[in-house]
Order: structure tokens, then sequence, then C-alpha cells
């Protein structure tokens, strides 16, 4: 069965945010990804390459939150109140897909389902309720 965590976006802000989290929570980074390090991250402003691409820290029992930063160069908006997704972390790409497309009637599709450079089979879209999803399952775990 898929697991769910909360995907939370900042301003420029999300490597300080993160590290307050691991100061509250203890835990480790599993992952801390900069844009510098992502296919076209070179032709980013040196302040956007600086920036979290990805972060995610793990929590207690089975428990993740994840983060990145808005890049308003991109043209990406950030509105305090609805900066954040919920993350599904399937236990297959079929159970992705299931979710993904039980999740879409009525949505808007930000992301189709699609194989990610990060290796991952991922997806977003905002449901016909106006909240935020994020589909995703690794491969490595396979």
């Amino acid at each position: 069965m898929a697991t769910i965590n909360p995907y939370l976006n900042f301003l420029g802000t999300t490597e300080e945010a993160f590290n307050f989290y691991k100061s509250v929570f203890g835990g480790e980074f599993s992952v801390l990804q900069r844009f510098k390090d992502v296919p076209h991250g070179d032709n980013m402003s040196a302040e956007d390459k600086e920036k979290i691409m990805h972060v995610s820290l793990s929590i207690g029992k089975g428990n993740t939150i994840m983060g990145t930063d808005v890049l308003e160069s991109m043209g990406q908006k950030l509105n305090v109140g609805d900066n954040f997704s919920i993350s599904i972390n399937a236990d297959s790409e079929a159970e992705a897909e299931q979710l993904f497309n039980a999740l879409s009637p009525g949505a808007n599709i930000v992301m189709p389902l699609e194989k990610a450079f990060w290796g991952a089979y991922f997806g977003m879209l905002t449901d016909q309720f106006g909240i935020q999803w994020m589909v995703n399952f690794d491969y490595n775990q396979e």
C-alpha cells in the first residue's frame, strides 16, 4: 500500500526551514539535491543553482517531510496556505497509475505521470477539490 507524506514549498528558504525541522525532530536528510545538480541546472542563475530542488527528512517511524524551493525566475508562484502537496509513494508503477488516474477526474494535470530523471514514475495534479497531489513510484525499490 502507498505511503502518504507532506511536500512543502518555500520561497528560497527550504534549506533554512529543513535545518530547523531537523533540529526539532532529529533524523537525517535522506536526500538533499540542489538545482545545480539536475539536468539543465547549469542554465540557471548562480542564486537559483544553490536553491533546493528536493530535500527529504525522515521523522519518527516511517514518516517523511519533503520540500523544494519555488523558483520565481521560472514563473513559479508561492501562496502561503496552499504551498504544500500530499505526496503518495506507491509500491508499484501499476499502483501509481491507478491512484493517479483515480484522482484525475475533474483535475488539473500539472505534470502527467511519466518516467522522471531521478529514477521514478512521477506525476502531479490538483484534484477537483483544489488539493495538490504528487504521485511517485521509485524504480530502485523493485
